[in-house]
């Protein structure tokens, strides 16, 4: 069992940056691929980024691509979601997730994080 707890949310401006990070709760992260997801209120949830295990590839939605870096740390037991170039429609409650393979899908990711709200407003 993985428990991930997420961190870094709050309320930033548009056009500003802010980084967030998903940990493990008395475990390690070292044997799985990571996923962001972010889900806004009435909307289903979606995915942003993906790391593979060995954080040798990344992947990201169209939406942020080009704006939000998915990294993992060098002991790789934490994996930061580094959020650039803020727009309203980022805002939403960010999810990290742990798999044992890096992938699109909801469904590849058996462990998940309680989410960090993010809000963008001047």
């Amino acid at each position: 069992q993985v428990q991930l707890v997420e961190s870094g949310g709050g309320l930033f401006q548009p056009g500003g940056s802010l980084r967030l990070s998903c940990t493990p709760s008395g475990s390690t992260l070292i044997n799985y691929a990571m996923g962001w997801f972010r889900q806004a209120p009435g909307q289903a949830r979606e995915f942003v980024a993906a790391i593979s295990a060995n954080g040798g590839s990344t992947w990201y939605s169209d939406s942020v691509k080009g704006r939000f870096t998915i990294s993992r740390d060098g002991a790789k037991n934490t994996v930061h979601l580094q959020m650039a170039s803020l727009q309203s429609e980022d805002a939403a409650v960010y999810y990290c997730a742990a798999g044992l393979r890096a992938t699109l899908r909801e469904g590849s990711y058996p462990y998940w994080g309680q989410g960090t709200q993010v809000t963008v407003s001047s």
